[in-house]
């Protein structure tokens, strides 16, 4: 498979929706049980984190440290959510569930299939997004309207971690391997990407390495100019960063895919 393979324009069409579709019926008989989890969650974080310690901060860049973590909270969410639903999601349905093949056997080819769960894991960065938005505007931790603006952004950070779990996935031999990428690249961006602390009070080097590296680093710098109410034109930058690469990394997962399903 040579080097443009790699980047090969995927063939697809309408169809993807049918395997969005699929996943949405799927998802919509444990609602409940997918509510929970993101509703409680961040509740938990605000409580012993934010009031909790942040009781001993006082203000971090002139704001307080629950209105400080609120927009982490959100990105954070759309990090977990379409990552692991793209990892250990995709490979059940693809290993062990075999709703991949299923899913072929019928007109759809396997890039509607990848493009479609990448979809779907977007998807659940909107909705786990949306349910903690509405967590932190209850504790009035956001700026509303503006605050808003981070539904449509979470597709597009959706987008980018459901493609890098994509890409994950196609090289995972077995389902332990996705242990390796979590606590390698998933972790590390939890705790360095200004979620919990200033970005700024890092050294240089770690604090440009992020702004490279790290997906999430740009997530939570335009969640928190929006939740702010900031709509200055600082986060383009980050904006441009996320399409970009959110753009590149579907098109090689799909790729990587098939080669993985067909070889």
């Amino acid at each position: 498979m040579g080097f443009r393979d790699y980047f090969k324009m995927p063939d697809v069409s309408y169809r993807v929706w049918k395997v969005w579709l699929r996943n949405w019926d799927v998802f919509m008989k444990t609602i409940k049980v997918n509510f929970i989890p993101p509703f409680l969650e961040p509740i938990l974080y605000l409580a012993a984190m934010g009031f909790g310690l942040g009781s001993y901060l006082g203000d971090v860049e002139g704001i307080s440290y629950p209105k400080f973590i609120a927009p982490a909270l959100i990105s954070i969410s759309m990090m977990n959510s379409s990552f692991f639903e793209c990892t250990y999601g995709s490979f059940v349905r693809m290993y062990y569930q075999k709703t991949f093949d299923a899913i072929v056997a019928t007109p759809l080819n396997i890039d509607e299939v990848i493009l479609g769960e990448i979809l779907w894991g977007s998807t659940k960065s909107v909705f786990n997004a949306s349910i903690i938005l509405l967590v932190v505007s209850i504790f009035q931790l956001v700026k509303l309207p503006e605050a808003l603006l981070i539904i449509p952004l979470s597709f597009l950070v959706g987008v980018v971690f459901a493609s890098i779990g994509m890409c994950f996935t196609a090289a995972a031999p077995n389902i332990d391997s996705f242990n390796y990428p979590t606590f390698l690249f998933i972790t590390p961006m939890f705790l360095f990407s200004g979620t919990f602390f200033p970005i700024s009070i890092l050294p240089k080097t770690l604090r440009d390495l992020s702004f490279v590296a790290l997906p999430l680093t740009h997530a939570v710098h335009i969640s928190r100019s929006l939740t702010l109410g900031r709509m200055g034109a600082d986060y383009l930058p980050s904006l441009i960063w996320l399409f970009t690469v959110g753009t590149t990394l579907t098109i090689l997962s799909i790729n990587l895919m098939k080669r993985r399903l067909i070889t």
